[in-house]
């Protein structure tokens, strides 16, 4: 994950010739690896859930249709999806070359954005700190250091949520934004590279062209992703860069400048008009109500992140913990609750804060040892009653396990109409290649309103009391060929029943 350590001893004969030079990992590198290891499996063993089936349906898409795709779930065109960014086209492509399905691309995303995740951790906190055991507590505080009630979302990486998570595009952008502001940090504290560095050196302006082109991808890949990113940037830029003349000014001009730039070329899709789409904010504001019990653990934290801001008002943690509770605080009071999605990495900076402050060598003095009790206890409080489930198969509550659809979906052909009673259902079949009547999520690509429309057409579709004429209408509109329905909905006497799910008690059922 990093450079490992090389150790210069006495050597004799053979290994003479060779230097005596032998190589050791570092602590990151051997924890890294098991975290590596474990993670990956406690991944690969829990069905996939929740968003999964809108980012394979986005595979499955791109994977008929690379250049020109479809909407991700419904029969409508596609254009102005913000799903199809870079990092899914790269999906498609792998998908076509390969010839796997949306589910199995989103499977094996997981390891690789792990890998992006974890580089990207030790050598931001390499930046942060040369005490070699920092990335080490780094890795442990961001996946334990959360709260006691379960935090799930895409972008949270708690033990748990990675379970669920590992595969979604939020988690390649949290990687590639701990690649960047290591980048950051690197060219703004190192103020001498600014005047002496050539223009061909990470200094020179095509080191800060091509770190803009990163905060540019990640604005593509996660827009909400880039807000967090953003203001770190900033924050280390304005904690660390001491020079103030016309050539830095110049050069973080410029990247500002690539990532804006290279991000409004993406020909998908206007990231720069989501800006004003409210269409999810409604579904966001139980991130605020939850916050106390999902989040209280990280304040442990506090202390060693208020010891950094005595030291220098200037530290990038602290100033980039205090622009992101700004943000927060925004998304609270003006209603905008999709900013609240940030606050998975406004964590980060009590996280590590403490994780640095523990990486001191011993001997503690009595306030690092109490700082190390309490913080130790919280981690530990954290895994017992929200993550061990993560990775201990037994004894503990487990991540969701949802049923899967491949026994309805090998009789529908790709691109064929489904409507849904089904929560699991609706969330899950549009990854097999199927449509939905009603899409499940909000999408750029469609209308907000025409949405809610379609939702009521199947709810009067599904209703007790609809009439078979009713509902041929509907059918007749929406092309719809199947029902997937649920042992609870009775099959309508027009559909001819086609296969069912012996642990679910779900009904395929042929219509139209």
């Amino acid at each position: 994950m990093s450079a490992g350590v090389l150790v210069r001893r006495t050597v004799r004969g053979a290994t003479a010739l060779r230097g005596g030079r032998s190589w050791r990992p570092t602590p990151f590198q051997a924890v890294g690896f098991l975290f590596f290891l474990v993670m990956s499996l406690a991944y690969w063993r829990v069905p996939l859930c929740c968003d999964a089936g809108q980012h394979a349906a986005v595979v499955e898409r791109l994977k008929a249709g690379l250049l020109h795709p479809r909407h991700p779930t419904a029969d409508l065109p596609g254009a102005g999806s913000a799903y199809y960014s870079p990092y899914a086209v790269a999906q498609g492509l792998f998908a076509r070359a390969s010839g796997l399905g949306g589910w199995e691309v989103v499977r094996l995303a997981g390891p690789l954005n792990l890998v992006v995740l974890l580089t990207g951790l030790n050598r931001f906190v390499r930046v942060l700190s040369p005490r070699p055991w920092a990335p080490v507590l780094a890795l442990g505080a961001m996946t334990l250091l959360w709260g006691t009630d379960r935090a799930w979302w895409s972008g949270y990486l708690g033990l748990m949520s990675m379970t669920g998570n590992l595969g979604y595009p939020s988690a390649f952008a949290i990687g590639l934004t701990l690649w960047a502001w290591a980048l950051t940090g690197t060219l703004a504290r190192d103020a001498r590279r600014v005047r002496y560095v050539g223009p061909s050196g990470l200094g020179g302006f095509g080191g800060y062209a091509g770190l803009g082109a990163l905060y540019g991808l990640i604005l593509l890949v996660h827009p909400i992703t880039a807000v967090a990113a953003a203001l770190g940037g900033v924050a280390l830029v304005a904690g660390w860069q001491r020079g103030r003349h016309g050539a830095v000014v110049a050069r973080w001009a410029l990247t500002g400048a690539v990532a804006l730039g290279s991000a409004a070329c993406w020909p998908y899709f206007d990231v720069f008009a989501l800006a004003g789409d409210d269409s999810v904010d409604g579904m966001h504001r139980v991130l605020y109500l939850d916050l106390p019990g999902e989040f209280w653990l990280a304040l442990l934290g506090l202390p060693a992140l208020w010891l950094r801001g005595r030291r220098s008002a200037r530290d990038p943690l602290v100033l980039m913990f205090t622009l992101d509770c700004a943000v927060v605080a925004y998304g609270w009071f003006s209603g905008h609750y999709t900013y609240g999605r940030i606050l998975g990495l406004t964590l980060v900076p009590l996280q590590f804060a403490a994780a640095i402050e523990l990486a001191a060598p011993r001997p503690w003095g009595r306030w690092r040892r109490l700082l190390g009790t309490v913080v130790g206890a919280g981690a530990l409080l954290g895994f017992l009653t929200v993550q061990a489930g993560a990775v201990v198969p037994a004894g503990f509550t487990q991540p969701p396990h949802w049923p899967a659809y491949d026994w309805a979906a090998r009789h529908i052909r790709p691109g064929e109409v489904v409507i849904t009673d089904g929560y699991y259902a609706v969330h899950a079949i549009a990854g097999y290649g199927p449509n939905l009547a009603a899409p499940a999520w909000p999408d750029a690509s469609l209308d907000e309103r025409e949405r809610r429309r379609r939702e009521a057409d199947v709810e009067a579709y599904l209703a007790p009391g609809s009439t078979r004429a009713e509902r041929a209408a509907v059918v007749r509109r929406y092309h719809v060929r199947w029902l997937l329905l649920t042992r609870w909905h009775p099959v309508p006497e027009e559909a001819v029943v086609t296969a069912w799910s012996e642990r679910t008690g779900e009904v395929l059922a042929r219509v139209g």
